[in-house]
């Protein structure tokens, strides 16, 4: 019922910066946790960092020192900060809304593509 939909891709150099946008049909309050997912071209998705409904983080020791994912409540919307951007960033960035009890998929958005060139 939900739906998610992913902005803020396109193609920048290494060592710039992007924000990825994603906006949530309904309240975010909704989910315990959001989550920012990669898949890098021929490999398989991997989880980023996650966001739970109070506001605690996580990340994967690829971004944690560079990347920050955030939320705006009033606007139903989350975010992921990406710095000093690698090549190996590339991928398609997919948004994704879940709970913790659940045996699902949870939700997901269609998906960004980041391209960072050197």
């Amino acid at each position: 019922q939900v739906q998610l939909v992913e902005s803020g891709g396109g193609l920048v150099q290494a060592g710039e910066s992007l924000r990825l946008s994603c906006a949530a049909s309904g309240s975010i309050f909704g989910f315990d946790f959001m989550g920012w997912y990669r898949q890098p071209p021929g490999k398989q998705r991997e989880l980023l960092a996650t966001i739970t409904r109070g506001g605690l983080s996580n990340y994967a020791d690829s971004v944690k020192d560079r990347f920050t994912i955030s939320r705006d409540i009033p606007k139903n919307t989350m975010y992921l900060q990406m710095n000093s951007l690698k090549p190996e960033d590339t991928a398609v960035y997919y948004c994704n809304a879940n709970d913790w009890g659940s045996a699902g998929p949870g939700y997901w958005g269609q998906g960004t593509q980041v391209t960072v060139s050197s």
